[in-house]
């Protein structure tokens, strides 16, 4: 779950707390609390009593409970069984668990397709070959 930069959790809102504004984190944010703002963290890990009104910029981001507002994600977004998405998600890479939810848009850059060319061509005629 943490990458080599961020591991370990640097920041928590707990259950009771509520914050409003721009949240900047280097590392792991836990929200189990309210955030109305922005926030930005190398990940942000939202419990399933969690809220975020407003956007979420992080290299991951794991939803358990509800975000009204845009995700941005250069790495993976994760929505759990427990999480809702109300907003437009931008990322590489998405999952959502059977019971998550998500209404938006949804924009995923990718990378070079490395997929088959495959060329349509006519078939070739068969050659009818008589006996002399």
């Amino acid at each position: 779950m943490f990458s080599k930069n961020s591991d370990h959790l640097e920041c928590f809102i707990g259950p009771e707390a509520s914050f409003q504004g721009e949240f900047v984190v280097k590392g792991v944010l836990r929200i189990d609390g309210l955030v109305q703002g922005r926030v930005n963290a190398d990940c942000v890990i939202l419990s399933k009593s969690g809220v975020v009104k407003g956007e979420v910029k992080a290299e991951r981001i794991v939803v358990g409970g509800k975000i009204e507002g845009g995700l941005w994600s250069q790495g993976v977004v994760e929505i759990n069984a427990t999480g809702k998405v109300q907003g437009d998600i931008f990322t590489n890479k998405l999952s959502v668990t059977e019971g998550g939810e998500f209404n938006g848009r949804i924009e995923m850059q990718m990378g070079e397709s490395k997929g088959l060319d495959l060329e349509t061509k006519k078939p070739e005629s068969p050659v009818l070959q008589t006996a002399t």
